[in-house]
């Protein structure tokens, strides 16, 4: 039997370039009974390992490392004896958070990792920081797209680290290449397709974000 995705939100507070913006995260399992992969690891410890519920954790994936998608990423995986993956790239956000405690391993374009039964694949997409990472998963027909792509377009692209034109790139050349049915779950906010993205390719273009 394939894995099951499963979703909760968390309420906390996203902080960049000395801004403070409240904000709900959705993190995703991905995995069945037995074992899960974690995908962000946002604001509070005690909800994600309900959601855990006892199973083992295969790994704790973070689609980048802006703290409001990592703030209880290296608690939860010492309690749980869990890898964090991280794309290098997403090093210098990371070090904005936890300083003193490394991500314990490193993820790069092209990686499949496995829970129960179901491929997970990495796709690296810059632009809304330079390691933002999404994950693809075939067999279910989804991909988790973190702060990448959203229900009306691309990940914000104002702050540091980030860029337009890289974001854009991205969608276009490892995102809006999926399947039309791809579900597209993001970091916040409200679940889309791919198909239902790709017709606003040049709408985004003239915004400009």
């Amino acid at each position: 039997m394939a894995a099951r995705i499963e979703h909760l939100t968390l309420s906390g507070v996203f902080s960049l370039d000395g801004e403070d913006h409240e904000v709900e995260n959705n993190v995703w399992l991905i995995g069945d009974d037995r074992e899960v992969i974690l995908v962000d690891a946002p604001h509070a410890l005690p909800p994600l390992v309900d959601a855990i519920d006892g199973r083992r954790v295969e790994a704790i994936i973070c689609t980048h490392a802006h703290n409001d998608h990592i703030t209880v990423a290296p608690e939860l995986g010492e309690q749980t004896d869990t890898p964090v993956l991280l794309h290098p790239f997403d090093r210098v956000l990371w070090d904005m958070t936890h300083p003193r405690t490394p991500p314990t391993g490193l993820l790069a374009h092209g990686d499949v990792l496995h829970v129960a039964g179901t491929a997970v694949e990495v796709v690296h997409t810059p632009g809304h920081s330079p390691g933002g990472v999404c994950l693809v998963v075939p067999e279910l027909g989804v991909v988790l797209s973190g702060d990448t792509l959203f229900q009306g377009g691309p990940g914000a692209t104002g702050r540091s680290y980030s860029d337009f034109p890289t974001i854009l790139q991205s969608i276009r050349d490892r995102l809006l290449t999926l399947p039309p049915s791809t579900r597209v779950l993001p970091g916040h906010g409200a679940e889309t397709t791919i198909g239902a993205e790709a017709g606003s390719w040049d709408e985004w273009v003239r915004r400009g974000h």
